[in-house]
């Protein structure tokens, strides 16, 4: 008797095209807060802190200036990317966000770093208002970023392979681990629709994939 075919879940889901690579992962809450520690030795641990706490992408963090960070009203607004034109990805990537105290904290020891090297530089000093630059006030590179952050990991213990922008997948994981509505996630991290953060950035889905069986249980259980 012939046996019944296997079917490819993954076939009917219809996922939006990208680039082909190694897929993103995202850190545990123990290892987020083994980065969070490992960062405060960073001359970027600022950076980190931001990507993670707030899910802002790479190339909105790279593009962030002083003047649009309020440390006393405590948020910043995304308004710029690295990207061609400066523009953020999409019209909803534009959004103004709260920034946890620890965001608030890391930013302002960073400020006092960032002062220190300005005077430190003189008139190599490059005047861009970025909150993360070169040690003469430079825009960083991606390469910059990616060394610095693998120095954090391996500081933090959690092995070697991680990449900036799983910061931001990390934040949408912890966060839809929290129980928070994937809708709300969708805002804060400025996609276009909320599918995109269920099938692409979402990796822990437990808050919402077990409650189709607690129902079920309540009901035949």
């Amino acid at each position: 008797m012939p046996s019944a075919p296997v079917h490819n879940a993954a076939a009917l889901v219809d996922t939006p095209k990208g680039q082909s690579g190694r897929p993103s992962k995202a850190l545990t809450a123990d290892q987020a807060a083994a980065v969070l520690k490992a960062a405060r030795d960073s001359r970027l641990g600022a950076y980190v802190v931001l990507c993670l706490l707030t899910g802002v992408r790479t190339e909105e963090a790279r593009a962030l200036r002083w003047d649009h960070v309020d440390l006393n009203g405590e948020s910043i607004a995304v308004w710029r990317s690295v990207r061609h034109g400066g523009d953020t990805k999409t019209a909803k990537s534009r959004r103004t966000l709260g920034l946890p105290q620890a965001v608030v904290e890391a930013l302002r020891e960073h400020r006092v770093r960032q002062d220190e090297e300005r005077l430190a530089a003189g008139e190599l000093w490059k005047q861009e208002d970025l909150v993360f630059a070169t040690t003469v006030g430079t825009q960083l590179d991606a390469a910059n970023v990616r060394r610095s952050f693998g120095s954090i990991c391996r500081a933090a213990g959690i092995g070697e392979g991680w990449a900036p922008r799983e910061l931001r997948t990390s934040f949408v994981s912890l966060l839809s681990a929290s129980g928070v509505p994937v809708e709300e996630i969708a805002r804060l991290v400025g996609h276009s629709s909320s599918r995109t953060t269920e099938v692409i950035y979402r990796k822990e889905l437990r808050p919402v994939l077990v409650k189709g069986a607690e129902v079920m249980d309540q009901l035949f259980g």
